[in-house]
């Protein structure tokens, strides 16, 4: 039998950017450095890094003050950062520039219809919903669209680990 090797294969570039915002952290901050939600979707990862030091929070809330946290690669809603700044943690945001794209895109139309395509409760679309308001269209549901006047402008955004080519 023949074993062909997918190319590309392994991390994107915004979860190895990450992964070594941590362990540099690590390095220059020293123990504990604490993670808002799993720095990424891999137990292997989030394990060794917790190994070297690196504590995942499910809540901001939990950080103790003053500390150092990291926002994972997902991103984070803006009340997060307002929770961190009222408790004096350092702040290192390692959202992928392409979330961050997403989030911002998400607030230069956040006075237009906005229809974010993504799955509900995954980390980067409670992320991109904290930036505008927004209607979350889950293709894992059986669930439709709002109904829309014609002449009215719509924004659609997309988790991004999505595939673009998979809706039109």
């Amino acid at each position: 039998m023949e074993l062909f090797l997918a190319t590309p294969r392994g991390f994107c570039a915004g979860v190895v950017r990450a992964i070594e915002i941590v362990e540099r952290a690590l390095d220059l901050y020293g123990t504990p450095i604490y993670v808002k939600h799993e720095i990424v979707h891999n137990k292997y990862v989030v394990n060794d890094l917790a190994k070297k030091g690196a504590i995942t929070l499910k809540d901001i809330n939990e950080a103790p003050i003053g500390a150092t946290v990291i926002f994972s690669a997902h991103g984070s809603p803006p009340k997060d950062y307002e929770i961190a700044k009222l408790k004096k943690l350092k702040i290192i945001d390692a959202t992928c520039p392409l979330v961050t794209k997403v989030h911002n895109e998400a607030k230069k139309y956040s006075d237009k219809k906005i229809i974010l395509i993504g799955h509900k409760g995954h980390q980067e679309v409670i992320g991109t919903t904290g930036q505008a308001d927004m209607h979350i269209y889950d293709d894992r549901e059986n669930n439709s669209l709002p109904v829309y006047d014609s002449d009215e402008e719509l924004v659609v955004l997309s988790q991004t680990t999505f595939f673009s080519g998979r809706y039109k």
